[in-house]
C-alpha cells in the first residue's frame, strides 16, 4: 500500500451532502482511501489523522450502524465524537437552525447529521462554517452508497461492465445508489411499485445517462442478468404506519431463489440493513451472501473515515 500521505487527493470538497454533488475522480479517491484505511486498521496500522479535532453527531432519527460505525471511526482517526439527539439542542425548543449553525462551528470541526429533512443539512452547509456530513436524509443516504461502492469494487475488481439492479421503494437509498452507480459507469435497473418510484430529481439526472438506466415494475425483467442485486427494507423509520399497506405493495418484491436464477450466477448480494427476512429478502438468501452484506456493512466505517479526513484534515 502507499503511504497515507502520498494518496491524498487534491480535488476541494466542502461538504458530502448527495452524491448528486460528487464528480467520478471524488468517488473514486474517497475509495481509495478508504481502502487503504482499511488496510490499515486490518493490519493495526494507526491513523490518527484528525489528532485534536472534535466532530459532532446530530441524530434525529435512531441508528445502529451510523452511530458506532461513526463514532467508532472518529476515535480512530484520534477525534473527540460529540454525540447530540434532537432532545439535547435548542432548536427543539424554537431557536432557528441557523443559528445552531453558527454556534456549533464555533464549537467543533465538523458535523454529522441524520436527520429527516434532507433541506436541514443543506441550511447548515449553508450557514455554517465547518463540514456538514449527510448521515442520512429522506432523500439522500452518501454514507451508505459510498460504502456500497467499495463493496462492489471488493468483489468484482472494477466497476466495468456491471450491472446493478436495486429491487424496492424508490427512496433515499435507491436514490443514492442510482446516482453512484450511473457516475461510475455501471448498468442500472430498479424495479419499484406503481407509486414508490424514485424522485423527479434523480429521474431527470439518469436521462444524461441514455441506454444505462432501466426502471420498470417487473423484478425478473430488472434482474437479468444483474451482478448486483441490492434490496432495502419496505418500510422505513417514519413509515411504520404505512408498513401494513406497504408489505401489500411490496409483496413481490423480494430478492429469492427465482430472482437469483435469471441474475449472473456469480452475482453479489446486498442489503443496506437492518433486514427483515421474509419480507424484502428470504432468509436463505440473506445466509448465502451474508459474508457480502456484513462486509458491506463494515465498509461503512472506511469509508467515512476517508470522507471525515477529506473533508476536516
Amino acid at each position: 500500500m502507499k503511504e497515507l500521505e502520498l494518496c491524498l487527493w487534491h480535488i476541494d470538497m466542502k461538504h458530502l451532502l448527495k452524491i448528486l454533488d460528487l464528480s467520478y475522480d471524488e468517488i473514486i479517491e474517497l475509495l481509495n482511501l478508504a481502502d487503504q484505511l482499511k488496510y490499515e486498521k486490518k493490519n493495526n496500522i494507526p491513523h490518527e489523522l484528525l489528532k485534536g479535532k472534535s466532530v459532532g453527531m446530530i441524530f434525529n432519527k435512531s441508528s445502529t450502524r451510523t452511530r458506532v460505525s461513526f463514532e467508532t471511526a472518529i476515535y480512530e482517526l484520534g477525534a473527540y465524537p460529540v454525540v447530540m439527539s434532537m432532545n439535547d439542542l435548542q432548536i427543539n425548543r424554537g431557536e432557528e437552525i441557523e443559528d445552531t449553525a453558527k454556534i456549533l462551528s464555533a464549537y467543533l470541526d465538523g458535523l454529522m447529521v441524520r436527520t429527516y429533512d434532507h433541506e436541514e443539512v443543506e441550511i447548515l452547509a449553508k450557514i455554517g462554517s465547518i463540514p456538514i456530513i449527510n448521515g442520512l436524509t429522506d432523500f439522500s443516504h452518501p454514507c451508505q452508497a459510498l460504502a456500497d461502492m467499495m463493496t462492489i469494487r471488493e468483489y468484482k475488481s472494477s466497476f466495468k461492465d456491471l450491472k446493478f439492479t436495486f429491487i424496492g421503494d424508490g427512496n433515499n437509498m435507491a436514490h443514492s445508489l442510482i446516482v453512484a452507480c450511473l457516475k461510475l459507469g455501471m448498468e442500472v435497473s430498479v424495479a419499484s411499485p406503481k407509486g414508490y418510484e424514485i424522485d423527479k430529481k434523480i429521474l431527470d439526472f439518469t436521462k444524461i445517462y441514455k441506454g444505462k438506466f432501466v426502471m420498470c415494475t417487473d423484478v425478473f425483467k430488472a434482474s437479468v442478468n444483474a451482478d448486483v442485486l441490492y434490496t432495502d427494507v419496505w418500510a422505513s423509520m417514519g413509515q411504520e404506519e404505512e408498513k401494513i399497506e406497504r408489505k401489500k405493495a411490496f409483496n413481490l418484491y423480494q430478492i429469492n431463489d427465482e430472482v437469483m436464477n435469471v441474475a449472473k450466477k456469480d452475482a453479489i448480494v446486498l442489503h443496506c440493513l437492518p433486514a427483515h427476512k421474509g419480507e424484502e429478502i428470504t432468509k436463505s438468501v440473506f445466509d448465502k451472501h451474508a459474508n457480502e452484506i456484513f462486509n458491506q456493512a463494515e465498509n461503512r466505517k472506511h469509508v467515512q473515515k476517508a470522507i471525515l479526513v477529506k473533508l476536516i484534515k
